[in-house]
């Protein structure tokens, strides 16, 4: 009877396991090694009390050998399920690393956006600059010398400030100098080195040309005086040694020079165009034209220095 109903009961969970729905299974448990001894003595009639007879009975075993069957054929036929049961655990992090490689490549795209705006500004802002400074090269300042002349000069004993003696001269001249500013768009800031007059490497009077602003398309006339007072020889120009009757009759060679400097302030003071001029007369000092116009048209050498435009951008 017992046989029967052990008989039944195996049918009965064979049909009840078949009618079942399979449903996902997501990890397998392997019995441990004390489950199996107990199986193993309960299989047993001599080997294990009676309390722990449940442990052999058909019912149960065949409960184990089906669902292990049942979970081992699973997994061979959905390998998937396993793969979700791996991979379920890591989805909260994955999403996290996916998020932050999205913000970083906003960051980087951003980046290069600023990178790529920055750069074209620089270049767009220099080829301006560069067409102003080339269009201003044409625009030179014209400057040349029209005449100077010699007041009076004298020649005297006295001692320089060691208290050397020796023949001192006073000279008193003036000088024009024509300038004009033909740029049609900007105006110019002038400058100039003191005006010297030298007996070759001798100095013997200094004038000075005050700072001043040329508009454009203006022209003025400049004039200086270049003077020397008590200006010791050391016997430097020996024909103006002697007696003072000869001085009318006298002719010193002497050398002008001065550098003018110009410079343009276009866009503000980004481009800062300057035009350089050296400018070297000869003139002669002759005792019987003292007062009258000495005309040096053709008497200078100019020698023009331009200087490139300056672009402060730091």
């Amino acid at each position: 009877m017992a046989v029967t109903m052990h008989a039944k009961s195996d049918s009965e969970v064979t049909s009840i396991d078949a009618s079942s729905p399979r449903r996902p299974l997501y990890y397998v448990q392997s019995p441990s090694q004390h489950d199996v001894e107990k199986m193993s003595y309960g299989s047993s009639p001599f080997g294990s009390p009676a309390h722990h007879h449940y442990h052999c009975s058909p019912i149960h075993h065949s409960r184990e050998s089906s669902t292990s069957r049942f979970s081992s054929s699973g997994l061979k036929h959905h390998p998937a399920a396993w793969k979700r049961l791996q991979r379920r655990p890591h989805d909260g992090a994955d999403d996290e690393d996916e998020d932050e490689d999205d913000e970083g490549d906003g960051v980087q795209v951003m980046r290069f956006y600023v990178v790529c705006f920055v750069l074209s500004f620089v270049v767009l802002f220099t080829v301006f600059s560069l067409i102003l400074w080339a269009a201003s090269l044409p625009y030179k300042p014209k400057i040349f010398v029209k005449g100077m002349v010699f007041h009076n000069f004298n020649i005297q004993a006295g001692m320089d400030h060691t208290g050397v003696p020796t023949d001192m001269l006073t000279l008193n001249s003036t000088v024009r100098i024509f300038y004009r500013n033909p740029a049609t768009f900007f105006g110019v800031h002038v400058t100039s080195t003191p005006v010297e007059l030298h007996y070759y490497q001798l100095k013997v009077a200094t004038g000075y040309i005050k700072k001043f602003y040329q508009s454009r398309k203006s022209q003025r006339v400049i004039v200086t005086e270049v003077l020397g007072n008590q200006v010791p020889l050391y016997g430097g120009i020996p024909r103006l040694s002697g007696p003072k009757d000869h001085l009318k009759s006298v002719s010193v060679p002497l050398n002008l020079t001065f550098l003018v400097r110009s410079r343009a302030y276009i866009l503000g003071r980004l481009v800062k165009p300057k035009f350089y001029r050296n400018i070297t007369c000869e003139v002669i000092l002759e005792g019987n034209r003292l007062g009258k116009h000495h005309n040096l048209a053709n008497s200078c050498i100019y020698k023009q220095h331009d200087i490139p435009f300056l672009i402060p951008l730091m």
